[in-house]
C-alpha cells in the first residue's frame, strides 16, 4: 500500500509528511555521513524541543553530512505501518531508519526509553548492540537522561555526556574518517573515546558485591577511568540556528525560541536541570537581541520566547528588553518571559 494511502486513515498525517520550511535537503549521493536525528516521542513534541533544532542546525552545518529528522509514530499510524511493512522513516528523504550510518537519539525524560527501543524495531535496525557487528547504523544517545545512561547501555552504542554543539561534529568527522578507512565498529568505538565527553559502554566491565551494589567499573583498551561532561564555555560564540523547521500544524511550543542562559543560580535540591546544566553561563543582551530578531525573519513566527531555566535570574534582562521591545512592537511579534519568579522581577 502506499504512504499516500495509509496517511488518509490516520490522525495527523502532517506529522509524516515532511516538506516543511527550514527543513534541509540535500543530495545523499554527495555527502559523507547520513545522521538521523530521532526524537522517540511524537512529531509536536520533538519539533517542539530546542535541543534538536540547535543539533539538526549544527549537523546540517557540515557540508559533507545530511542530518534528517524521525520522529516516532502515532499508535494509529504505527498500526498502519506494522499491518503494510513500511519501516519508520526519515521525514527529509523517505528513506528507512536502517539506511543511515549514524542514528542518534536525544533522551530528554525517562519514558522515551522503551519508543527508542520501539523506533529501532520499526525502522528495521536490532535493538541490542551486541547485533548490529558493523559500523552502519551506529546508534548514539545524549540529553538529560544520559546523566544516568546505564539503563540504556545494552542498546546504544556510545553516549555523548553533556552539551553537543561542539561534541557532535567531531563525533561524525571521527566517524567519516573511519568509514572511508573501512574500520569495523569495534576499531571505531575505542577510538571515540578520545573525545571528551563520550562514553562506550562495550569497553567497561562492571563487577558486584554480594549485596548487588557496583564494586568496581574497569575500563579497556585505553578508555578513560572517568567521563567528564562536555559544556560550552561561552554561548556568544556557540552555534545557535538563524532558523527553525516550521510545522505545517499546531505543535507544543509553536514559537521562535531564544535561549539567553544556561544553568541556574538557585541550586533548588529537587531541581535535576538546575545541578545537569551546570555551570551558569550567560548570552551577551547583544548576541541574543540578533539571533532572535533573525529567528522571527526567517520563520514568520509571531511569538518569541526567552528560554532559561529562570528568565528573570538573567542579569542582562533589562537590556535585553530594551532592545527586544522596539522591534518586536513593531512587528506585532508577541514577547514571552517564561520561568519568571515572583522574588525578583521589576
Amino acid at each position: 500500500m502506499e504512504l499516500s494511502d495509509i496517511l488518509l486513515k490516520v490522525q495527523k498525517p502532517a506529522r509524516y509528511i515532511g516538506g516543511e520550511q527550514g527543513a534541509v535537503i540535500k543530495d545523499k549521493s554527495k555527502v559523507d555521513v547520513r545522521f538521523a536525528f530521532c526524537f522517540a516521542d511524537s512529531y509536536e513534541v520533538g519539533m517542539s524541543h530546542l535541543g534538536m533544532k540547535i543539533l539538526y542546525s549544527v549537523a546540517n552545518s557540515l557540508d559533507w553530512a545530511w542530518c534528517e529528522r524521525v520522529f516516532a509514530p502515532w499508535e494509529d499510524m504505527e498500526t498502519e505501518m506494522r499491518k503494510n511493512n513500511i519501516p519508520l522513516y526519515a521525514l527529509e528523504s523517505g528513506d528507512k531508519l536502517s539506511d543511515f550510518d549514524v542514528i542518534g537519539f536525544t533522551v530528554p525524560y525517562e519514558m522515551c526509553y522503551t519508543n527508542i527501543l520501539n523506533c529501532l524495531d520499526l525502522g528495521g535496525v536490532p535493538v541490542r548492540a551486541k547485533d548490529r557487528n558493523e559500523l552502519k547504523n551506529l546508534v548514539i544517545a545524549g540529553g538529560p537522561c544520559t546523566c544516568n545512561p546505564e539503563p540504556l547501555v545494552d542498546f546504544v552504542d556510545l553516549f555523548l555526556l553533556g552539551e553537543g554543539e561542539e561534541l557532535l561534529p567531531e563525533l561524525l568527522e571521527l566517524y567519516r574518517e573511519h568509514k572511508k578507512l573501512g574500520s569495523d565498529k569495534q576499531t571505531f568505538l575505542k577510538a571515540a573515546t578520545t573525545l571528551e565527553g563520550v562514553y562506550v559502554p562495550s569497553l567497561y566491565t562492571v563487577s558486584y558485591n554480594a549485596d548487588g551494589t557496583v564494586a568496581e567499573i574497569t575500563p579497556a583498551d585505553g578508555a578513560p577511568k572517568t567521563i567528564r561532561k562536555r559544556i560550552i564555555a561561552d554561548l556568544d560564540k556557540c552555534h545557535y540556528p538563524d532558523n527553525f523547521v516550521v510545522p505545517y500544524l499546531d505543535i507544543v511550543h509553536d514559537r521562535a525560541v531564544e535561549e539567553i542562559y544556561r544553568g541556574c543560580i538557585r541550586g533548588c535540591r529537587f531541581c535535576q536541570a538546575g545541578y545537569i546544566y551546570r555551570p551558569v553561563r550567560e548570552k551577551s543582551a547583544e548576541v541574543a537581541n540578533e539571533q532572535a530578531k533573525c529567528l522571527c525573519e526567517n520563520t514568520g513566527y509571531d511569538d518569541l520566547s526567552l528560554l532559561s531555566l529562570s528568565t528573570s535570574d538573567y542579569s542582562q534582562i533589562n537590556e535585553l528588553l530594551a532592545k527586544m521591545l522596539p522591534w518586536t512592537e513593531k512587528q506585532k511579534i508577541g514577547l514571552q518571559l517564561p520561568s519568571l519568579r515572583i522574588d525578583n522581577f521589576t
